[in-house]
């Protein structure tokens, strides 16, 4: 039998109900520390760092379906015998979450997709710059996180998102890469740039019970084309529950751009 790919994740929090964040690419469990604080103590939060991201283990796909079935699988083990979780997924966490609550709909309670749609994404050509900018760095002539931050400003000009991409670089202890210890990425870039159009495209998913019928809660950042007005019939044939609001003063990244508003947005809704 195959042992199913290992999940890492960090809980905040011991007490209420349980809320799972799900990130977006490049990210990890982590991004959403200050936003499962900010829930305490009415709810618990587990932060997840997704199959080929983080400290999670690398598989071979990054589809949708596979993923949020390795993800139901880790849920089924880890919290067998309790409650459904609320879920939320953030980008490109908010399509597994989706694909998680249309194939295995007993696992998620309430689920909330923040700022992405069950539709082809844009954008790709951006991420591949950024990939390859990754992929492009000599890591072997690293000294320290700061070289690897001085020798992307020229390709990736704005401080925060070097900042966000440099957590996906990880210190090698002396005694894993030989006397001076050295660097390498926590992300499976190779493959991630290989499957961007997986990442950015939407499966054909068939639902096991018809249409997610839980509430779930859409969030759109204001100033994001990631949630559209011609997305909404897509996303109602799926979640019919679905209530649609905005973020004000947000972008893509809404949980770390108008935190507050996020926050207010969940607690209302999980707590409801």
């Amino acid at each position: 039998m195959t042992e199913s790919p290992a999940i890492h994740a960090t809980e905040v929090g011991d007490r209420g109900p349980r809320v799972i964040f799900l990130h977006g690419l490049f990210g990890q469990g982590r991004n959403f520390t200050q936003i499962a604080k900010a829930l305490l103590p009415d709810l618990r939060s587990v932060l997840v760092d997704l199959p080929n991201h983080g400290r999670s283990d690398w598989i071979e796909t990054t589809d949708y379906e596979v993923v949020a079935d390795v993800v139901a699988t880790w849920l089924r083990t880890t919290y067998d015998g309790e409650p459904a979780s609320h879920v939320v997924g953030h980008s490109m966490g908010g399509k597994v979450a989706m694909a998680l609550a249309l194939r295995h709909p007993d696992l998620v309670d309430r689920l909330v997709v923040a700022d992405i749609s069950p539709s082809s994404s844009e954008g790709a050509g951006e991420f591949e710059h950024l990939l390859d900018s990754l992929a492009g760095l000599d890591l072997a002539s690293l000294t320290r996180r700061s070289d690897a931050d001085e020798r992307l400003t020229e390709a990736i000009g704005s401080p925060a998102v070097r900042g966000f991409l440099l957590q996906n670089l990880r210190s090698v202890p002396a005694d894993e890469a030989g006397k001076d210890g050295g660097f390498t990425w926590q992300a499976n870039l190779a493959l991630l740039r290989d499957q961007l159009g997986v990442i950015g495209g939407w499966p054909d998913i068939e639902p096991v019970d018809g249409p997610f019928d839980h509430p779930v809660l859409w969030l759109a950042g204001e100033k994001s084309d990631y949630v559209r007005p011609e997305h909404e019939p897509a996303m109602r044939a799926l979640f019919p529950r679905t209530r649609l609001a905005t973020i004000k003063g947000a972008g893509h990244w809404v949980h770390s751009e108008q935190p507050e508003s996020f926050v207010s947005a969940l607690r209302v809704f999980l707590l409801g």
